[in-house]
């Protein structure tokens, strides 16, 4: 897993940069906020970065802050929205903005975000609302639990399950061991064993 970047900025657009670190360029796609957070071209820079995997393919992606990795991992958990949706979302509101939407119900200042329709809205205020609500309060643990998840499905995507499969299975991990803590490991071992494999 690939959990920062600290090199030297060799190219910039708004939706993509790339870091030379120690010789090797990593190419990163970033929200249009965090592109317009980094310096200039041939100047230090880094990035916190989440590895997305798909079946065919693995993706880097990168955030200013772990605010913004936060969202981001909140907004890819949820059935329809991919990582490009997410990162549109990020390039038009901030983390602190966002989750408030969320908190207050505000459809009008969802659908105003890119590629989100009254059901993609909908569906964002079902889904993270008690989670964002959770994530106010001086509590890591929904945090620790969202990052869990989001690592875990990874990790099943890549041994070829899909992510309806694999997010049914990790629901059923996750109230299996809610009374004990769990690494990512023990999480998608237990999930395996909700697949029957």
């Amino acid at each position: 897993m690939i959990g920062s970047l600290r090199g030297i900025l060799r190219s910039k657009s708004p939706t993509e940069v790339t870091i030379d670190v120690n010789g090797v360029g990593y190419v990163v796609s970033v929200s249009l906020t965090t592109s317009q957070r980094l310096g200039n071209i041939n100047e230090p820079a880094a990035l916190l970065t989440h590895l997305h995997v798909r079946e065919d393919a693995m993706q880097l992606f990168g955030f200013a802050d772990d605010e913004e990795r936060r969202v981001f991992l909140l907004l890819v958990s949820i059935t329809g929205i991919g990582p490009r949706t997410a990162l549109g979302i990020l390039s038009g509101t901030s983390p602190g903005e966002f989750t408030a939407a969320i908190a207050r119900k505000d459809h009008a200042a969802l659908t105003a975000l890119p590629n989100v329709g009254k059901k993609t809205a909908e569906r964002l205020i079902l889904e993270l609302r008690d989670k964002v609500s959770s994530a106010e309060e001086p509590a890591p643990a929904g945090r620790e639990t969202d990052q869990l998840r989001a690592e875990a499905l990874m990790a099943l995507a890549a041994l070829g399950f899909s992510r309806p499969v694999a997010e049914k299975a990790i629901r059923q991990a996750l109230t299996e061991a809610a009374k004990s803590p769990v690494t990512v490991e023990e999480l998608v071992r237990r999930a395996l064993r909700q697949t029957g494999r």
